[in-house]
């Protein structure tokens, strides 16, 4: 399954969905349905799923050129990334998502709605930047960020949109292991083909009963988030963040 921004490439039962818009794989309308329609064959094709970016990105977050056009189709967007943290975080074949570098914001909320996170050593950052460009938390990212990060980091990601590099990510829980980039996809791959020989209706059952909580409050928090967007005006969202 190839799409212009989004391949699916599933062997032995692993689906490996890579991401590659050419640039910093900004999850855009287009982006989120490849992504929603290879999770959807993924899921067909009862797999496990590894998900990836290009060299040096997982993903730069919002796609700010539809930001900027605000209306619907922003709303739509907001709602498609706020969607897919629940949409993984309750996937019923193990997650493993492989950040060749750079995870910002919706990016960054991705890669923690996976099971089990990989990142590189390099001049890379996580980060949670809504605070640094004016805007409050949305509630959903505050669910994923609860759920992943230690306290103290979690206060400072939230409250002081703190950078952190690899090793720090590591530390903090963004993610669960750094490899050499050389060998990320192999070790993602070889990490979802182990986790498929755990019992997968247990698997299933016990990560959703695991997260529940986490999940309904994301599934209640999102139509408020997406209000909040009205109200502040994606387009000043998109604005602020370009001024920064």
């Amino acid at each position: 399954m190839t799409g212009s921004l989004v391949t699916l490439d599933v062997e032995r039962s692993v689906a490996t969905l890579t991401m590659d818009d050419g640039k910093r794989n900004a999850l855009s309308p287009a982006m989120f349905d490849e992504i929603y329609a290879a999770l959807e064959r993924a899921e067909q094709e009862d797999a496990a799923v590894v998900i990836t970016g290009r060299e040096g990105v997982l993903s730069a977050g919002f796609d700010l050129k539809v930001m900027k056009g605000g209306g619907v189709r922003a709303v739509k967007m907001l709602r498609a990334g706020y969607a897919l943290t629940a949409r993984l975080l309750s996937f019923p074949k193990p997650v493993v998502i492989a950040s060749p570098g750079h995870a910002y914001a919706m990016g960054a909320f991705m890669l923690l709605s996976g099971d089990y996170r990989y990142g590189v050593p390099g001049p890379y950052t996580y980060v949670a930047n809504e605070v640094a460009i004016g805007l409050p938390m949305p509630r959903v990212a505050c669910e994923v960020l609860r759920l992943r990060l230690a306290p103290a980091a979690r206060e400072r990601a939230v409250t002081l949109s703190e950078q952190f590099s690899p090793e720090q990510a590591l530390q903090v829980g963004f993610i669960d292991a750094l490899v050499p980039a050389e060998q990320l996809l192999d070790a993602a791959r070889a990490k979802a083909a182990a986790l498929l020989e755990l019992d997968p209706e247990a698997h299933a059952i016990s990560k959703k009963r695991l997260r529940a909580d986490t999940l309904r409050n994301i599934r209640r928090a999102l139509p408020l988030d997406l209000k909040d967007a009205v109200v502040l005006g994606v387009k000043s969202v998109a604005q602020a963040k370009r001024q920064r």
